[in-house]
């Protein structure tokens, strides 16, 4: 079997749920080969999976690393020039590949491709559509972006055999607002569980990993800054310098997210940053708080490790204020408008999570009803059984 990951490249969200999906698919023998750009090229180079490089295309970003849907609509002309250079690219991979199936991650021109070429094709995802923040100075552009392109991308996702919703199925489903799923299409949807590479259980307890990393008993805070490079540098900023003032009691390790960068720590006592982290799901095992952007993997991996969160969504970001907003109702995180992030304003918000709000023992408890969702077993099955077919 031949298996073609089409992965949106911006942030590395998409590859890190992908990557997992086609290891498990090489290891059986399998072949694969992954399209994507920007962000995501390096993280699949340092993976080691072979890599054929599609044009990039992007949001226009904002120096605080909010998204700035004006000047995105301002270049739309040039957005759709480079998308249809997308699909005529993966036109010419996919033809001299010769894939089964083709998995497109959030891709509208690995599905498009695809569909000229008569290849089954599974689509990943974990929000439908692309919505415009409902800002008052933005209403128009929103109408705008519902009936064009953002629309019909939403369409485009859904043209596939099938339709993977990496998410928990309610109450749990963290991308709950985020799926506004046309009845047409729901008979080809299935929520299957997010895609986690590595299990709780495959690792050693708490307590073995805390002491094999070289923590002791003060609470362990990780943060791993997710994102595009443009919309996380100016966070990164800020927390670098709150988490230099931050308590002793405190042991704090900040992951950086870059895979073009080496995984030396860099060590400032009880505090660590790491320009690339080797070993996310140790540390996610190990800390008991994560402090993070609202990135669905960030959130979903942190339910499925049974720890609370401090959430710092990107500004604009309709998306991830959805996602923060769901984690905040099922009572396992704290939200932090960026604006608003300040040494006091973070301190005082550990010291609640940690010390009096609960959230540790709800994000237990929803641990224990979410551990039977896989999926990334779930997802190999369907694209195994539809290659057969």
């Amino acid at each position: 079997m031949k298996v073609y990951f089409g992965v949106c490249g911006i942030g590395l969200g998409h590859a890190g749920r992908s990557i997992p999906l086609a290891r498990m698919i090489q290891k059986e023998g399998n072949e694969v080969l992954f399209s994507t750009y920007l962000d995501a090229v390096d993280y699949v180079k340092r993976e080691k999976f072979p890599l054929v490089a599609a044009p990039p295309i992007n949001l226009t970003v904002k120096p605080d690393g909010s998204v700035d849907f004006r000047g995105t609509a301002a270049e739309s002309g040039m957005s759709l020039h480079i998308f249809l250079k997308q699909v005529l690219s993966e036109i010419r991979f996919m033809k001299s590949f010769k894939p089964d199936v083709v998995v497109s991650d959030s891709r509208a021109s690995s599905i498009l491709a695809a569909k000229m070429l008569d290849i089954p094709e599974v689509t990943l995802l974990n929000q439908y559509q692309v919505i415009i923040p409902r800002q008052k100075h933005l209403l128009g552009l929103a109408r705008i972006g519902d009936a064009s392109l953002l629309g019909m991308i939403g369409e485009m996702w859904s043209m596939g055999n099938y339709v993977l919703i990496l998410d928990f199925p309610k109450p749990y489903t963290v991308s709950l607002y985020n799926l506004r799923i046309p009845p047409r299409t729901r008979k080809k949807v299935k929520i299957i569980g997010p895609i986690i590479g590595v299990r709780p259980g495959s690792l050693p307890s708490k307590e073995e990993v805390r002491e094999t990393l070289g923590f002791g008993r003060n609470p362990l805070i990780f943060m791993p800054i997710s994102g595009p490079v443009k919309e996380k540098s100016y966070l990164i900023g800020v927390l670098k310098e709150i988490v230099r003032r931050f308590p002793e009691k405190y042991d704090v390790v900040m992951s950086l997210g870059d895979p073009n960068s080496t995984s030396k720590p860099i060590k400032n006592g009880k505090k660590v940053i790491y320009p690339w982290l080797p070993h996310r799901f140790e540390l996610l095992k190990a800390c008991d708080l994560v402090i993070a952007r609202a990135g669905h993997g960030t959130i979903v991996q942190s339910m499925y490790y049974g720890k609370p969160l401090i959430l710092i969504p990107t500004p604009n970001q309709t998306e991830q204020h959805n996602n923060a907003r769901r984690a905040k109702e099922l009572g396992i995180a704290k939200i932090i408008p960026q604006k608003k992030i300040s040494y006091e304003n973070l301190l005082s918000s550990v010291e609640e999570v940690l010390e009096k709000d609960g959230h540790g023992e709800r994000a237990e408890k929803i641990q224990k009803e979410i551990s039977v969702y896989n999926g990334i077993e779930n997802a190999f099955d369907v694209i195994t059984s539809l290659a057969k077919n």
